[in-house]
């Protein structure tokens, strides 16, 4: 289960410590003229060591493509890319070896298939998402070319609003959350909203594939991601219908003839976008590996005592705020092409 999608693929490979991560990106329309400039920036968003607030292991995560693209354009062929791993510290983690980590994956990789990969994490570690971030900065190029535009930001870190409004920008008060965090050998949570606008209406495969069913899927396999919510999400529980209907209301200068007039459904109805910004938000964990001692056991089953080293994000919400782009670009890209499959009777 390593490939995403059903039109606009990626099938990514690669583990934390190894070689190289990469993927291969299936889908892509031919003739797309790529702004390596706008990878390269998307890129640096998520890129570890770029900042004194997220993890200190400093990669250039420079994209190699290999295939699919001539003179920067693309060719309709599979386009296939590598990202090499230059700064990985494996001695770091040979304490870890035979140590299940509390709130990692070396338990469940253990018993899934008999051995793991305790570098890092290995394939569970965050450090993958740096190839979907490459279909992902794709993907956007052929959206923007719609008129459709993917951007989210950080709302919320260990329960402090962030009230900056800046693309990756953080208020003074997140900072100090985070800083506070990291110097008590702890971590924090936090909260991505992500908000694609310009979806047509009529995006969506009910009732097995509806368009908020594909978002949650994408945003689900992103580490980290403990929640997922689009419009009024769970507050709506807690209020009457007749607070959050969407009225339709009429608009003779939208292409629709109409509009909500207000947005509770969070650009979904039935599974099928109805032209609204589509508004989500995920919820990620505190980060699970702590600087201090925590209580676990080994691979023999002994109770030890761990005192993780490494290099770690005191919050992983800051670096998932351009996965989450990059997730919600290639979904929405992806649904936008399966809608084109659908051919009326008298078009056949």
């Amino acid at each position: 289960m390593n490939t995403f999608g059903k039109i606009y693929t990626l099938t990514s490979f690669g583990e934390s410590h190894g070689p190289a991560l990469g993927g291969v990106i299936d889908g892509m329309p031919a003739g797309m003229t790529i702004d390596f400039d706008e990878v390269r920036r998307q890129m640096s968003r998520r890129r570890p060591g770029r900042d004194a607030l997220v993890t200190p292991r400093n990669e250039a995560d420079e994209v190699e493509f290999l295939s699919g693209i001539m003179d920067g354009i693309t060719l309709g062929s599979p386009i296939g890319f590598i990202i090499r791993n230059t700064r990985q510290r494996s001695g770091d983690y040979r304490e870890m070896e035979h140590a299940f980590r509390p709130g990692h994956a070396d338990f469940t990789y253990t018993e899934k298939y008999g051995l793991r990969d305790w570098r890092g994490g290995g394939r569970a570690s965050a450090r993958e998402t740096a190839a979907r971030m490459v279909a992902g900065a794709l993907a956007a190029q052929v959206l923007a070319m719609k008129g459709i535009t993917v951007k989210a930001r950080l709302v919320m870190a260990g329960g402090v609003p962030n009230t900056a409004t800046g693309e990756d920008e953080l208020c003074d008060e997140v900072r100090e959350a985070i800083v506070a965090a990291r110097a008590a050998g702890d971590s924090i949570g936090g909260v991505v909203e992500c908000t694609v606008h310009g979806v047509p209406a009529g995006v969506g495969e009910p009732a097995a594939g509806k368009l908020q069913a594909m978002l949650a899927a994408a945003m689900m396999s992103v580490p980290a991601a403990k929640g997922f919510e689009y419009g009024m999400g769970f507050a709506g529980a807690a209020r009457r219908g007749s607070e959050v209907i969407d009225n339709w209301v009429s608009a003779p200068d939208d292409p629709r003839g109409m509009r909500a007039a207000a947005n509770n459904s969070g650009g979904i109805q039935g599974g099928i976008s109805n032209g609204e910004d589509i508004v989500m938000r995920v919820a990620f964990k505190p980060t699970a590996t702590l600087l201090r001692d925590v209580q676990t056991v080994d691979d023999s089953r002994n109770e030890i005592t761990l005192h993780a080293r490494g290099r770690h994000d005191p919050c992983v919400a800051v670096r998932a705020v351009p996965v989450v782009e990059a997730m919600a670009a290639m979904t929405v890209l992806d649904a936008f092409l399966l809608s084109k499959a659908h051919i009326p009777a008298g078009g056949l």
